[in-house]
């Protein structure tokens, strides 16, 4: 599972990632990714699900780069305990995503090889999302 190594404080306040990315919105490093069309919170372990779901698929061949990581920590306290005596313990990592990011970039297969393990790893997110190549930008922006 992703997780950062090393944190200043160890549980931090929840924050809610509205409105669209301006950083991490167009293709940067593979031929074809996955965009997030709505803001959400993903686990690492569904990020590890996505990985696993692209890379089965495309027989290891090809590269993957995913382009989102879980910094940021989600607390829960125990089952049956009374409110009050402080936070809960940090449960699970996650990766505050915003409507526009791209997540996962693929580069080295065909185009329908490509398209599929993305569809795959969509399955896997709880956000809807959209498949992008590079040939939907023109200058920078993206096509409708």
């Amino acid at each position: 599972m992703l997780q950062p190594k090393r944190l200043k404080y160890r549980k931090l306040h929840t924050i809610i990632k509205n409105g669209v990315a301006t950083r991490g919105s167009t293709l940067a490093f593979g031929d074809w990714g996955l965009k997030s069309l709505q803001s959400a919170r993903i686990s690492s372990r569904q990020i590890e699900a996505s990985r696993r779901a692209m890379v089965r698929y495309m027989r290891r061949g090809g590269k993957v780069w995913i382009r989102i990581f879980p910094d940021r920590p989600e607390t829960k306290k125990p089952l049956e305990t009374r409110m009050g005596k402080g936070k809960g313990n940090v449960e699970q990592w996650v990766a505050p995503v915003k409507r526009g990011k791209l997540m996962f970039e693929l580069a080295g297969v065909q185009e329908d090889v490509a398209r599929e393990a993305l569809r795959l790893a969509a399955n896997k997110l709880p956000v809807t999302t959209r498949i992008v190549g590079r040939d939907d930008y023109i200058g920078g922006t993206a096509q409708k």
